[in-house]
Formats: structure tokens, sequence, C-alpha cells
């Protein structure tokens, strides 16, 4: 666990994201979140129930923080974090499937896919490559609840 927590920090650096420490306690995740939205959360600290109807999660899983695809879908999200923090969207990583995270365990990847899952908990969109945030920011915005956020004062 220890090379892949490492490197994968190490990545983040890399394209300048930070990744939240894995000491989180069960219901602090949604206060965590909300402290710094640009937070990565690695997926063994997160708890989806604590952020329904809060935020969207967006679950990204990778065999290994090296497949070449996941750092392409960390680029992607780089470039275009504010869209992602616009759109309440949480992001979640899992590289290890050795940790067998509760989210991997309910989502069942293969290989690099993420899932996102809408604030009322349920998966929206699942995508076996990397996604352009201005791709995911139009599904996002076709949602009824975001329609709902666009349309207040």
């Amino acid at each position: 666990l220890f090379p892949y927590t490492t490197l994968f920090r190490s990545l983040a650096l890399c394209f300048g994201l930070t990744v939240m420490n894995s000491a989180a306690v069960a219901g602090e995740t949604l206060d965590n979140w909300r402290s710094d939205s640009t937070h990565i959360f690695d997926a063994k600290d997160v708890d989806i129930a604590d952020v329904i109807w809060a935020a969207r999660p967006w679950v990204i899983f990778a065999d290994s923080p090296l497949d070449p695809i996941f750092s392409q879908q960390m680029a992607l999200l780089r470039a275009g974090l504010n869209v992602a923090q616009d759109r309440d969207v949480m992001i979640i990583v899992d590289t290890d499937p050795s940790a067998k995270s509760n989210l991997r365990e309910t989502l069942h990847p293969k290989g690099f896919n993420w899932v996102l899952i809408g604030k009322d908990g349920m998966v929206k969109l699942r995508k076996p490559f990397a996604w352009d945030m201005r791709e995911l920011s139009r599904v996002i915005d076709k949602m009824p609840i975001r329609q709902q956020e666009m349309s207040k004062p």
C-alpha cells in the first residue's frame, strides 16, 4: 500500500492537486470536502452517505496510479478543476485494487473506469476512458438537481 500511496501523492503534486490525508473519520467527509473542494479523496477514506445531497462524487478507478489513462484523466481534471468546483463535484480516486475499498466493492470497476454519482447517491454515468471536464459538465448540467441549482438566484 505504501508505494501506491506515495506514488499517487507524487503524481497529484505534479498535477498541482492536493490529496486528503487518510485519517478521515466517519462523518468528517463532508466537512473535509467543504473546507477545500479541490482535495482529492482516497476511496478508502470516503463514506458516500456523508455527502448525499451535498456533493456529486466522481470516483476514478485504476489498477495502478501509473495507468496512462489514469494519468490522462488527472491531467484533464487539473485543466478543468474549476468546472468540478462549480458543480459540487467531489473527486475520489482508487488506484489500489488490493485495498478493496467499499466503493470498489460496490461499483465493481474493471481496470480504468470512472463513475459519476449524483447528489441523490445514484450512479449517473460510467466510462472506461478519460473524459474532458467540459464533457462532464454538460452531463451534470442536464441533471434535474443541477437544473434546479442553476435556476436559483
